[in-house]
């Protein structure tokens, strides 16, 4: 909540914004004024939002309302660099490049549209996925790729780590857990096994702060990024320094803790004048987006999004909150908490049924064959552990299993087995969470079967959110709160029901899946 004398720009849906006076003499001067008559010459400031997920990065405007303006959207899709021993790496450049590319789809059709480009972009707001580690010298340059939240090959550190410390208390704390997932187990193992690259190291950093740092010339680190570090103590709003002592980093090889925007620097203002005086704000996770972009902020409403991951969260007014034992507890910003759960494998095990196996490939056909097979009368039991799972149980010595295999199972059994068995997962976290109803988002909502599906499995009604893209979004609606804007929550979407006869066979299908992996941790079946 960065300056209060710009929090109160609209307090009223019918009131529009327009930019009157901009002095970066003594600093950032945005002031703004309010005016219940604009003409259409006189359109509403544009917000440029930025959401860099594990698989793609998006980029688009939205106006005050949190409105997308859908012709500005630009995506670019790109692949991490996995390896057999559990790596999942992605490239900086790679990450720059593709940013740079959207920015200039979206800065086009911002310039074709004749009213459009009248509007000023008066900030930008980005979301990013948690978790995933980048080491930078002191000019900013990228020493390391980024270590993504899927790169397990710190799995052992992550288990000496527990020896060494009670992972219960570090969660009480930091509200993560002592997994590979976060942040302290990969700097033990990267100074472990790369101890001259990790000395070369002036700062530790998120894919969107060195972002940030690329074009502002300077980076901020929002609490809610830093709560997803596993260095946080999300109630304190400060590093934990008995784990920074343990990582053997101090507090001066991280960012700033602080919420206040930057502007870009001159270099990549000349590229891109369009954005030379919005307020760049430091990013905030692409789970507590989800939340505010889906309208999931009220008590018991969770935020459902299904992409190349997934995760339940809900958001809670309070400045202390304990989130059960597995689960997490990160922050949206400094007001509000976001406790929930999230799954690794999702949409990524989704694509790889569809990369692997003998299935249609036509997309409508496939969607008609799932949806007509509604129970899981298939007799296949799965553990969906392709990459490293996380909650509820954080099974990180187990891979992927698949039981009941006959010579009558088919390619469309395994697919409908391993989304089904995803949903498992995601109802064990939900069953730990005082949730009234759920928004969902993200790619599943390409598939109705996929959601018809996950509702049954839930035996919970969904609200599809009516902005597919949630996080995106999400970015925006931080933006606008931080310059004092009310946004209203999205048009409410249609709603999905579950079909209970279906939901009472997946509950034992449930109870089958949960005591496959008791049998598999407990080394009975090996």
């Amino acid at each position: 909540m960065w300056c209060n004398g710009y929090r109160r720009l609209v307090g009223d849906a019918s009131i529009n914004l327009c930019l009157e006076e901009i002095d970066f003499s003594a600093g950032i001067g945005y002031r703004f004024s309010m005016q219940r008559s604009l003409s259409r010459e006189q359109s509403q400031a544009v917000i440029l939002a930025i959401d860099i997920g594990t698989s793609s990065l998006r980029t688009a405007l939205f106006d005050a309302r949190a409105r997308r303006l859908v012709r500005t959207t630009a995506q670019e899709a790109y692949a991490l660099r996995v390896t057999a021993d559990g790596g999942a790496e992605l490239s900086p450049q790679t990450l720059r490049q593709t940013l740079f590319r959207c920015l200039v789809l979206t800065l086009r059709s911002y310039h074709a549209d004749r009213t459009l480009r009248l509007r000023p972009i008066i900030a930008v707001g980005t979301s990013c996925f948690w978790h995933s580690l980048l080491g930078a010298d002191e000019s900013g340059r990228a020493l390391t790729p980024i270590y993504t939240w899927a790169d397990s090959r710190c799995r052992e550190d992550a288990a000496r780590l527990r020896a060494e410390f009670s992972e219960r208390a570090v969660h009480a704390r930091t509200g993560c857990m002592l997994r590979s997932s976060f942040w302290p187990a990969k700097l033990v193992w990267l100074r472990r096994t790369q101890p001259k690259l990790f000395a070369r190291v002036a700062r530790w950093v998120s894919p969107a702060e060195w972002l940030q740092r690329e074009l502002c010339g300077d980076a901020r680190c929002s609490y809610a990024m830093a709560s997803g570090t596993g260095l946080f103590n999300p109630a304190a709003l400060r590093w934990d320094t008995r784990l920074l002592k343990r990582c053997r980093i101090s507090p001066k090889k991280l960012n700033l803790l602080s919420e206040e925007p930057l502007r870009m620097s001159t270099r990549w203002g000349r590229k891109f004048p369009e954005l030379r005086e919005a307020l760049w704000f430091p990013a905030i996770g692409d789970g507590a987006a989800s939340n505010l972009g889906s309208g999931a902020t009220k008590t018991g409403v969770a935020a459902l999004n299904c992409g190349t991951s997934a995760a339940i969260r809900l958001v809670r007014r309070v400045q202390r909150a304990r989130a059960p034992f597995g689960l997490f507890c990160y922050r949206v910003d400094a007001e509000r908490l976001l406790i929930g759960g999230a799954v690794s494998n999702a949409g990524n095990l989704r694509a790889w049924c569809l990369r692997q196996l003998n299935l249609p490939s036509d997309s409508q056909e496939l969607e008609r064959a799932l949806a007509a097979r509604p129970a899981p009368l298939h007799g296949l039991t799965v553990l969906p552990f392709w990459v490293s799972e996380r909650a509820p149980t954080w099974p990180e010595d187990l891979h992927g299993v698949i039981v009941g295999l006959k010579n009558s199972s088919s390619a469309l059994d395994i697919l409908q087995a391993t989304r089904e068995a995803v949903f498992q997962r995601l109802a064990q976290i939900a069953e730990l969470l005082p949730i009234r109803k759920f928004a969902i988002s993200g790619g599943i909502q390409k598939s109705p079967a996929d959601m018809q599906r996950l509702a049954d499995v839930l035996g919970r009604r969904l609200m599809v959110c009516s902005e597919p893209e949630a996080s995106l979004r999400g970015a925006a609606v931080f933006a606008l709160e931080e310059l004092g804007v009310a946004v209203p929550p999205p048009p409410a979407g249609r709603v999905i029901h579950p079909r209970l006869q279906f939901s009472r066979q997946y509950i034992v299908a449930r109870q089958r899946q949960q005591r496959l992996e008791e049998l598999l941790r407990s080394g009975r079946l090996l």
